[in-house]
Protein backbone atom coordinates (compact mmCIF):
# COMPACT_ATOMS: atom_id res chain seq x y z
CA UNK A 1 0.00 0.00 0.00
CA UNK A 2 1.27 3.70 -0.96
CA UNK A 3 1.35 6.11 1.07
CA UNK A 4 -1.07 8.87 -0.08
CA UNK A 5 -0.01 11.98 -1.55
CA UNK A 6 0.00 14.99 0.02
CA UNK A 7 -1.76 18.04 -1.47
CA UNK A 8 1.60 19.77 -2.62
CA UNK A 9 1.98 17.04 -4.97
CA UNK A 10 -0.98 16.54 -5.99
CA UNK A 11 -1.09 20.46 -7.29
CA UNK A 12 2.30 20.35 -8.85
CA UNK A 13 0.82 17.42 -10.62
CA UNK A 14 -2.06 19.78 -11.44
CA UNK A 15 -0.49 22.38 -12.99
CA UNK A 16 1.84 20.20 -14.81
CA UNK A 17 -1.26 19.19 -16.54
CA UNK A 18 -2.73 22.66 -17.00
CA UNK A 19 -5.71 21.51 -14.73
CA UNK A 20 -7.66 23.24 -11.36
CA UNK A 21 -8.58 20.92 -8.65
CA UNK A 22 -11.32 19.40 -8.93
CA UNK A 23 -14.02 20.31 -6.58
CA UNK A 24 -15.67 16.59 -6.77
CA UNK A 25 -14.46 12.98 -8.48
CA UNK A 26 -16.96 13.20 -11.35
CA UNK A 27 -17.09 11.75 -14.30
CA UNK A 28 -16.31 15.08 -15.99
CA UNK A 29 -13.84 16.00 -14.10
CA UNK A 30 -12.14 12.84 -14.66
CA UNK A 31 -12.37 13.83 -18.78
CA UNK A 32 -10.87 17.23 -18.10
CA UNK A 33 -7.78 15.32 -16.36
CA UNK A 34 -7.30 12.61 -18.93
CA UNK A 35 -7.73 14.97 -22.09
CA UNK A 36 -5.44 17.53 -20.45
CA UNK A 37 -2.99 15.09 -19.27
CA UNK A 38 -2.68 13.30 -23.04
CA UNK A 39 -2.02 16.40 -24.61
CA UNK A 40 0.40 17.69 -22.25
CA UNK A 41 2.58 14.57 -20.78
CA UNK A 42 4.11 12.80 -24.22
CA UNK A 43 4.13 9.02 -24.03
CA UNK A 44 8.10 8.61 -24.48
CA UNK A 45 11.14 6.00 -23.93
CA UNK A 46 13.94 8.83 -23.81
CA UNK A 47 15.16 7.59 -20.70
CA UNK A 48 15.17 4.28 -21.99
CA UNK A 49 17.73 4.58 -23.99
CA UNK A 50 20.34 7.04 -22.02
CA UNK A 51 20.07 3.93 -19.68
CA UNK A 52 18.89 6.30 -16.65
CA UNK A 53 16.99 4.44 -13.75
CA UNK A 54 12.99 5.16 -13.88
CA UNK A 55 10.90 4.28 -11.48
CA UNK A 56 6.91 2.96 -11.70
CA UNK A 57 3.87 4.34 -9.83
CA UNK A 58 4.10 7.16 -7.71
CA UNK A 59 7.93 6.72 -7.87
CA UNK A 60 7.42 8.17 -11.83
CA UNK A 61 6.20 11.72 -10.20
CA UNK A 62 9.56 13.37 -9.97
CA UNK A 63 10.41 12.31 -13.31
CA UNK A 64 6.80 13.98 -14.90
CA UNK A 65 5.91 16.78 -12.72
CA UNK A 66 9.47 18.12 -11.46
CA UNK A 67 11.88 17.39 -14.86
CA UNK A 68 8.85 17.88 -16.93
CA UNK A 69 9.08 14.77 -18.94
CA UNK A 70 6.92 12.03 -19.92
CA UNK A 71 7.04 8.36 -19.34
CA UNK A 72 5.35 5.06 -20.67
CA UNK A 73 2.49 3.23 -19.42
CA UNK A 74 3.88 1.84 -15.97
CA UNK A 75 5.26 5.47 -15.50
CA UNK A 76 2.31 7.43 -16.63
CA UNK A 77 -0.85 5.17 -15.78
CA UNK A 78 0.56 4.46 -12.59
CA UNK A 79 1.59 8.18 -11.42
CA UNK A 80 -1.82 8.98 -12.52
CA UNK A 81 -3.78 6.33 -10.41
CA UNK A 82 -2.31 7.80 -7.16
CA UNK A 83 -2.85 11.18 -8.23
CA UNK A 84 -6.54 9.88 -8.88
CA UNK A 85 -6.97 8.19 -5.45
CA UNK A 86 -5.68 11.67 -3.42
CA UNK A 87 -8.47 13.45 -5.77
CA UNK A 88 -11.26 10.70 -4.38
CA UNK A 89 -11.87 8.56 -7.33
CA UNK A 90 -12.07 4.91 -6.94
CA UNK A 91 -9.00 3.41 -8.85
CA UNK A 92 -8.09 0.08 -9.71
CA UNK A 93 -4.97 -1.03 -11.35
CA UNK A 94 -5.83 -3.69 -14.31
CA UNK A 95 -3.56 -5.73 -16.57
CA UNK A 96 -3.38 -5.68 -20.65
CA UNK A 97 -1.78 -7.34 -23.32
CA UNK A 98 -0.69 -5.37 -26.11
CA UNK A 99 -1.91 -6.24 -29.66
CA UNK A 100 0.56 -6.56 -32.37
CA UNK A 101 -0.50 -7.53 -35.83
CA UNK A 102 -3.36 -9.99 -33.87
CA UNK A 103 -0.79 -11.40 -31.57
CA UNK A 104 -1.38 -11.13 -27.86
CA UNK A 105 2.04 -9.69 -25.74
CA UNK A 106 3.01 -10.40 -22.55
CA UNK A 107 -0.06 -10.35 -19.70
CA UNK A 108 1.68 -7.54 -17.85
CA UNK A 109 3.05 -5.75 -20.42
CA UNK A 110 0.97 -2.67 -20.69
CA UNK A 111 -1.25 -1.14 -17.72
CA UNK A 112 -4.60 0.57 -17.70
CA UNK A 113 -6.90 1.83 -14.88
CA UNK A 114 -10.75 1.18 -13.71
CA UNK A 115 -11.72 4.40 -12.92
CA UNK A 116 -15.39 5.13 -10.48
CA UNK A 117 -16.74 8.34 -9.90
CA UNK A 118 -18.46 10.25 -7.33
CA UNK A 119 -21.60 10.91 -9.58
CA UNK A 120 -22.27 7.41 -9.88
CA UNK A 121 -21.31 7.01 -13.87
CA UNK A 122 -18.71 4.25 -15.21
CA UNK A 123 -17.05 2.89 -13.98
CA UNK A 124 -14.48 4.17 -16.69
CA UNK A 125 -11.36 2.77 -18.37
CA UNK A 126 -8.49 5.37 -18.59
CA UNK A 127 -5.18 5.39 -20.19
CA UNK A 128 -2.83 8.48 -20.33
CA UNK A 129 0.59 5.93 -21.38
CA UNK A 130 -0.71 4.77 -24.94
CA UNK A 131 0.07 6.09 -28.03
CA UNK A 132 -2.89 5.36 -30.12
CA UNK A 133 -5.44 5.39 -27.10
CA UNK A 134 -8.78 7.58 -26.49
CA UNK A 135 -8.38 11.28 -25.49
CA UNK A 136 -11.23 10.72 -23.03
CA UNK A 137 -12.75 8.30 -20.69
CA UNK A 138 -14.28 5.15 -22.31
CA UNK A 139 -17.15 3.76 -20.58
CA UNK A 140 -16.46 -0.10 -19.76
CA UNK A 141 -19.76 -1.04 -19.22
CA UNK A 142 -20.96 -0.27 -22.91
CA UNK A 143 -20.42 -2.49 -25.75
CA UNK A 144 -21.07 0.30 -28.38
CA UNK A 145 -18.54 2.54 -30.63
CA UNK A 146 -17.51 5.07 -28.44
CA UNK A 147 -16.59 8.10 -30.39
CA UNK A 148 -13.28 10.20 -29.69
CA UNK A 149 -11.28 13.07 -30.85
CA UNK A 150 -8.79 9.67 -31.36
CA UNK A 151 -10.74 7.20 -33.26
CA UNK A 152 -14.07 5.36 -32.96
CA UNK A 153 -13.38 2.59 -29.79
CA UNK A 154 -14.96 -0.21 -28.68
CA UNK A 155 -15.08 -2.71 -25.86
CA UNK A 156 -16.10 -6.07 -26.49
CA UNK A 157 -16.09 -9.60 -24.26
CA UNK A 158 -12.81 -11.42 -24.39
CA UNK A 159 -12.23 -15.36 -23.15
CA UNK A 160 -12.01 -15.56 -19.30
CA UNK A 161 -13.85 -12.47 -18.37
CA UNK A 162 -11.17 -10.38 -19.67
CA UNK A 163 -12.06 -7.27 -22.65
CA UNK A 164 -10.75 -6.11 -26.17
CA UNK A 165 -10.37 -2.77 -26.78
CA UNK A 166 -10.64 -1.90 -30.85
CA UNK A 167 -9.54 1.51 -31.87
CA UNK A 168 -11.33 1.66 -35.56
CA UNK A 169 -12.09 -1.69 -35.70
CA UNK A 170 -8.50 -2.71 -35.04
CA UNK A 171 -7.84 -4.30 -31.82
CA UNK A 172 -5.29 -2.35 -29.46
CA UNK A 173 -5.05 -4.49 -26.64
CA UNK A 174 -7.09 -7.28 -24.12
CA UNK A 175 -7.53 -6.26 -20.65
CA UNK A 176 -7.73 -7.98 -17.07
CA UNK A 177 -10.91 -6.76 -15.24
CA UNK A 178 -9.64 -8.33 -11.70
CA UNK A 179 -7.56 -5.33 -10.32
CA UNK A 180 -3.78 -5.92 -9.61
CA UNK A 181 -0.97 -3.95 -7.78
CA UNK A 182 1.69 -1.43 -9.12
CA UNK A 183 4.21 -4.03 -7.36
CA UNK A 184 2.48 -6.93 -9.77
CA UNK A 185 4.25 -5.34 -12.54
CA UNK A 186 8.17 -4.51 -11.81
CA UNK A 187 9.23 -7.93 -13.28
CA UNK A 188 7.80 -6.63 -16.72
CA UNK A 189 9.49 -3.06 -16.04
CA UNK A 190 12.97 -4.87 -15.98
CA UNK A 191 12.81 -6.79 -18.76
CA UNK A 192 11.44 -3.16 -20.47
CA UNK A 193 14.50 -1.70 -19.43
CA UNK A 194 17.51 -4.20 -20.00
CA UNK A 195 15.79 -6.85 -22.62
CA UNK A 196 17.58 -6.27 -26.04
CA UNK A 197 14.37 -6.91 -27.73
CA UNK A 198 12.37 -5.27 -25.75
CA UNK A 199 10.21 -2.26 -27.83
CA UNK A 200 11.76 0.34 -25.44
CA UNK A 201 15.12 -0.83 -26.55
CA UNK A 202 14.59 -1.28 -30.19
CA UNK A 203 12.30 1.78 -30.91
CA UNK A 204 12.86 5.48 -30.03
CA UNK A 205 9.45 7.75 -29.77
CA UNK A 206 8.19 10.76 -28.07
CA UNK A 207 4.66 11.79 -28.94
CA UNK A 208 2.17 13.93 -27.93
CA UNK A 209 -1.98 14.13 -29.57
CA UNK A 210 -2.77 17.83 -30.42
CA UNK A 211 -5.73 19.16 -31.32
CA UNK A 212 -5.80 18.39 -35.22
CA UNK A 213 -3.92 14.94 -35.62
CA UNK A 214 -0.55 13.58 -34.01
CA UNK A 215 3.21 15.03 -33.99
CA UNK A 216 5.64 12.00 -33.22
CA UNK A 217 9.40 12.03 -33.31
CA UNK A 218 10.88 8.67 -34.28
CA UNK A 219 14.90 9.52 -33.79
CA UNK A 220 15.48 11.98 -35.67
CA UNK A 221 12.33 12.24 -38.00
CA UNK A 222 9.44 14.22 -37.39
CA UNK A 223 5.79 12.93 -38.55
CA UNK A 224 3.27 15.43 -37.92
CA UNK A 225 -0.55 14.46 -38.98
CA UNK A 226 -2.89 17.08 -39.06
CA UNK A 227 -6.63 17.46 -40.89
CA UNK A 228 -5.82 14.31 -42.52
CA UNK A 229 -1.95 15.86 -43.93
CA UNK A 230 1.21 14.28 -42.93
CA UNK A 231 4.72 15.99 -42.71
CA UNK A 232 7.81 14.86 -42.57
CA UNK A 233 10.65 16.40 -41.12
CA UNK A 234 14.51 14.77 -40.48
CA UNK A 235 16.47 16.84 -38.27
CA UNK A 236 20.39 17.60 -38.82
CA UNK A 237 22.58 18.05 -36.02
CA UNK A 238 22.00 17.89 -32.04
CA UNK A 239 21.04 21.32 -31.90
CA UNK A 240 17.89 20.94 -34.02
CA UNK A 241 16.90 17.70 -32.31
CA UNK A 242 17.01 19.52 -28.92
CA UNK A 243 14.94 22.20 -30.79
CA UNK A 244 12.60 19.84 -31.98
CA UNK A 245 11.97 18.05 -28.50
CA UNK A 246 11.64 21.62 -26.69
CA UNK A 247 9.38 22.90 -29.56
CA UNK A 248 6.98 20.23 -29.99
CA UNK A 249 6.67 18.20 -26.55
CA UNK A 250 8.03 20.91 -23.76
CA UNK A 251 11.30 18.48 -22.99
CA UNK A 252 14.37 20.04 -22.14
CA UNK A 253 17.30 17.80 -22.78
CA UNK A 254 20.85 17.95 -21.64
CA UNK A 255 21.70 14.73 -23.27
CA UNK A 256 20.14 13.05 -26.45
CA UNK A 257 18.80 9.59 -26.87
CA UNK A 258 20.38 7.99 -30.31
CA UNK A 259 18.11 6.11 -32.57
CA UNK A 260 18.89 2.18 -31.98
CA UNK A 261 21.36 1.03 -34.18
CA UNK A 262 23.78 4.33 -33.88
Amino acid sequence: MTTPLTDEVVDAYLARIGAARPARPTADALADLQERHVLSVPYENIDFHLRRPQRIGAGALDKIVNRRRGGTCFELNGALAEVLRALGFAVDVLAARMSDDGVLGPVLGHMVLRVGTADASGPWLVDVGYGRGSRRPLALTSRQPQRDPQGTFLLAEAPLGDLDLFRDGTRQYRMETRPRLIDDFEHMWWWYCNAADAPTITQLYCTLPTRAGRVTLYGDRLVLRENGTRTTIVYDGDEELREAYRTWFGLELDDLPRSPGR
